[in-house]
């Protein structure tokens, strides 16, 4: 059995720091000679500033001396080079093979690389008109069919990328409720549309029962069905399901086991990526997630962005009681960035066990929860200001306008440095009611553009955050144990609701489904 980090020194020795660190107005702390020059830490096309956050020196140097006792760059380098850091599941988490280049790992020449260029090959097919339907027209529409992983990355990259000109739309429908697939369905035509079932073991349900819905769809608008494996592709690990579905041989791209579903946009789950952006940028995104990961490799731990990251958060949680964190993307493009990480973060880190089995001592992984900006100002950013709970908080903004407009770009840049201004100075008022605390911590992330590169380097850096707090806390990141149960329940009450199966329930789901089924009968 393993110490829990509760009984290491550091971590007794930050705990008597924090009680210390409460008390001084943030204000006056983040006024300090060289502060911002310690915390401002720039590369892979993104710059980190943390000046903001309710630390001084004396913090940080603990932080850090923490991280180096627990040796969280030698375990980043363990997860690089392939050993078994998903400890239950008694494999390596390869995420980071997809993006390194050949000669950087073995996998890369021999089993990435050629599907890569697969994946690739059959996106510039599709993006160029030669990929034809069954009456010989381009494809103008791809319907991506995933949940999770197999949906949250590519979706979140695809739409904060610019389309280029005459690509095919990318729709993606996750959700098992039918108006999300009658929704795009409707707005779409059989003759020119392809869809992409993305499920690693080509039987989870919500993919499962939308693939079979577009093919009733496809069938009953075509009354082909034998011509419907011009119009799917599939990205899966179960070849023989996907084959025995009706998808030909060269129409299905790998997934491997050793790649986690919320750590798979770099593999092809990214397709829509390349067919709405083009195959360049998809390299761009790995080769912006790669300059992150050796960053992350080599850099010592004081200036190493995802150990720095890590530790704020683990400081903001364990020590300043912080048990949500907001993410707040200044960017209409990033607004399903605080949904991607709430999947990456509490899906990995949402653990009560430790890799040895034994229960944790301490909180894991704050709540994630976010929105788009400016909107959220205009919502939850009362509570932020002059709400009760403590909170940790992201901003995340370009420096530059891309494809929006520069007026807009401007105002979007002095709402997001005015909103963590406001947190970090409030507002005395002699009116209780217009008065605000401030003393509010939190981190601004710009990034330099809104551009593949960046886009890689800000999702690797926040999966090595996520890996670097699971290392912290001693559980395993990787398996994703409390997502099976309910999906098993489900399937057993899908019976009982459809078919009067009898099945083990407790007795208020068993009194409800009694109610449901009696009022479909008689409403």
């Amino acid at each position: 059995m393993s110490t829990s980090v509760t009984q290491h020194v550091i971590w007794q020795r930050l705990g008597d720091h924090a009680r210390h660190v409460i008390e001084i107005p943030l204000e006056e702390m983040v006024d300090g000679a060289g502060r911002f020059e310690r915390m401002c830490i720039s590369t892979a096309g993104l710059t980190v500033d943390f000046s903001r956050q309710r630390m001084d020196g004396a913090t940080l140097d603990a932080l850090v001396d923490l991280s180096q006792s627990l040796r969280l760059r030698e375990s980043l380098d363990t997860l690089m080079t392939g050993g078994a850091v998903n400890v239950t599941e008694h494999r390596p988490a390869l995420h980071t093979a997809l993006r390194a280049e050949i000669g950087e790992h073995a996998l890369v020449e021999s089993t990435i690389e050629p599907q890569r260029q697969r994946m690739l090959a059959i996106a510039e097919r599709i993006r160029s008109g030669d990929w034809r339907g069954y009456s010989g027209k381009a494809i103008r529409d791809v319907v991506h069919i995933g949940i999770g992983g197999s949906y949250l990355g590519p979706a979140l990259v695809t739409e904060a990328l610019p389309a280029t000109w005459g690509a095919p739309r990318c729709h993606f429908l996750a959700n098992v409720d039918g108006t999300a697939a009658l929704e795009i369905l409707r707005d779409v035509s059989p003759e020119t549309t392809l869809f992409v079932i993305v499920s690693k073991s080509f039987a989870t349900v919500e993919s499962r029962i939308n693939a079979e819905s577009v093919r009733a769809w496809f069938i009953e608008r075509t009354g082909a069905p034998d011509v419907i494996q011009h119009h799917m592709l599939a990205v899966t690990s179960n070849i023989d399901a996907a084959t025995a579905y009706g998808i030909s041989a060269d129409a299905i791209l790998p997934m491997w086991d050793w790649v986690g579903g919320r750590y798979s946009v770099w593999s092809s789950v990214g397709l829509p990526i390349a067919i709405h952006a083009g195959s360049t940028a998809f390299r761009e995104f790995l080769q912006g997630a790669r300059a992150m990961d050796r960053h992350a490799r080599n850099t010592p731990s004081e200036r190493n962005l995802p150990i720095l990251l890590a530790l704020i958060g683990i400081w903001n949680l364990n020590f300043l009681g912080a048990q949500t964190h907001v993410v707040m993307p200044y960017a209409h493009g990033l607004r399903h960035l605080p949904d991607y990480l709430q999947q990456l973060e509490m899906e990995s880190n949402g653990k009560s066990v430790r890799g040895d089995g034994t229960k944790v001592d301490l909180q894991t992984a704050a709540v994630v929860w976010g929105g788009e900006e400016t909107n959220g100002q205009h919502a939850f950013h009362q509570f932020l200001h002059q709400g009760t709970r403590a909170f940790s908080a992201d901003f995340v903004v370009s420096l530059r306008a891309g494809r929006d407009l520069g007026a807009h770009h401007d105002w979007l840049l002095a709402n997001c440095l005015a909103q963590a201004e406001a947190l970090l100075v409030g507002r005395h008022a002699d009116d209780p009611h217009r008065a605000m605390p401030g003393h509010r911590g939190s981190t601004i992330i710009v990034l330099d553009a809104i551009s593949p590169g960046s886009l890689g380097a800000l999702l690797a850096l926040y999966e090595h955050k996520v890996y670097c707090q699971g290392i912290i806390w001693g559980i395993n990141p990787f398996d994703q144990w409390g997502v099976e149960l309910g999906k098993t329940i489900a399937d057993s009450l899908h019976g009982t609701l459809t078919a009067g199966a009898a099945t083990s329930m407790t007795n208020p789901t068993r009194r409800l489904i009694e109610t449901i089924v009696r009022r479909r009968k008689y409403p």
